[in-house]
């Protein structure tokens, strides 16, 4: 953990030393280690054997959990808008 927030800490100093420069070419760097680091968790998830039997059910668990909070905000969402328009009414 030491070892994360150190890092952290010298990207910060490092971001604050060069703040006066344009540095246009750091999203960029950003978007592509973004993309290795997606492919490396891709990797490791196929290498695991219990994830990759485990796939179906935590597949349907993680398609239950989103149909959830999509339905909860929908529900609640609504409910709000209905809320403004019967205040704005008034």
């Amino acid at each position: 953990m030491l070892k994360i927030v150190s890092i952290m800490l010298s990207g910060i100093l490092v971001g604050y030393i060069f703040r006066k420069y344009r540095l246009s070419v750091i999203p960029r760097i950003i978007a592509i280690l973004i993309c290795l680091l997606l492919f490396l968790l891709g990797v490791e998830v196929g290498c695991n054997p219990r994830i990759i039997h485990g796939i179906v059910s935590l597949g349907g668990e993680a398609l239950l959990l989103t149909a959830g909070g999509v339905l909860g905000s929908s529900i609640l969402a609504a409910m709000l808008w209905l809320l403004i328009r019967r205040r704005a009414a008034l």
